[in-house]
């Protein structure tokens, strides 16, 4: 199926209903067809079980147990690193924001104002910083966690569409990133200042989950919504789990001007793991 052809049914198809579909067959505890999904998904997607705390693949009561599994202890150790990657996945797009516009893929880009909800003042902060865009295919690891120490001060739920996030619709569809339904969450660092993490959803992705909120998008509203955390002391440490998707999809981070050099070893399409060198501070 040519390119073209993909984007025009993620067009047509009933992008809501289908992801409404998928997040109740997942939810689902101890349905008959829960031990067969997993095994067929592990067979179509080469799922390393031996990473998981807890391989057996029999013991998981909904897809989504078994699709937001832990990993082993060591399964990931953390490099040297002022900021290392928050995920498994692959790279998409990184490197300086020009202005207040990214990359998304050749000829395409989208702007931080677009990306966090409409906010300028936020936006603000991360003109001509850097930026690091990760997609999580169906195979990978689907907690996220801290690519350096923070203190959460705000989370912003924005509705938005569910296209694909995989390469060939970020090649092929405008403002993707911008356009998807996300959980943004900005964090102070007490070394590198104010930074942001961007859940971007996606078709079949069932929800959105932060550690201190739990599921952010229960019900679609279409309506923005937002927490305010000044009065909470809720600290997470570089390597900690701050969220997980509940199906996949992929993660932007926003950093302010003269913050990181990353990693000379990162290039577009690259895959990455979860603890793995990111970048150093320009401090």
């Amino acid at each position: 199926m040519s390119d073209r052809l993909k984007i025009l049914l993620q067009h047509l198809l009933p992008k809501q209903h289908l992801t409404s579909l998928a997040g109740r067959v997942a939810g689902a505890q101890g349905s008959a067809i829960t031990l067969p999904l997993i095994r067929w998904f592990v067979r179509k997607y080469r799922v390393d079980m031996n990473e998981a705390a807890n391989p057996d693949i029999a013991s998981y009561n909904s897809f989504n147990d078994f699709f937001t599994r832990p990993l082993r202890v060591g399964a990931r150790p953390p490099a040297t690193a002022d900021f290392i990657c928050p995920v498994d996945g692959a790279i998409s797009q990184f490197g300086a924001i020009d202005d207040d516009r990214m990359v998304q893929a050749k000829g395409h880009r989208f702007t931080t104002t677009d990306l966090i909800g409409g906010d300028t003042a936020l936006s603000g902060l991360f003109r001509h910083g850097s930026f690091a865009n990760l997609y999580l295919s169906p195979r990978d690891y689907h907690r996220l966690h801290m690519p350096c120490d923070g203190k959460l001060s705000r989370m912003i739920y924005v509705p938005g569409a569910l296209f694909s996030v995989n390469p060939t619709t970020a090649r092929g569809v405008p403002n993707l990133f911008a356009r998807n339904e996300r959980v943004v969450c900005l964090f102070e660092s007490p070394e590198y200042g104010p930074f942001v993490m961007v859940l971007v959803g996606a078709t079949i992705v069932g929800s959105m989950a932060t550690v201190w909120h739990g599921v952010v998008n229960p019900k679609r509203t279409g309506k923005i919504s937002e927490w305010s955390y000044a009065d909470q002391d809720i600290v997470l440490k570089k390597g900690e789990e701050m969220g997980r998707f509940l199906l996949g999809s992929t993660i932007v981070m926003l950093f302010r001007p003269n913050t990181i050099a990353f990693n000379r070893d990162w290039a577009p399409e690259r895959p990455v793991r979860l603890g793995e060198m990111m970048g150093n501070s320009l401090g």
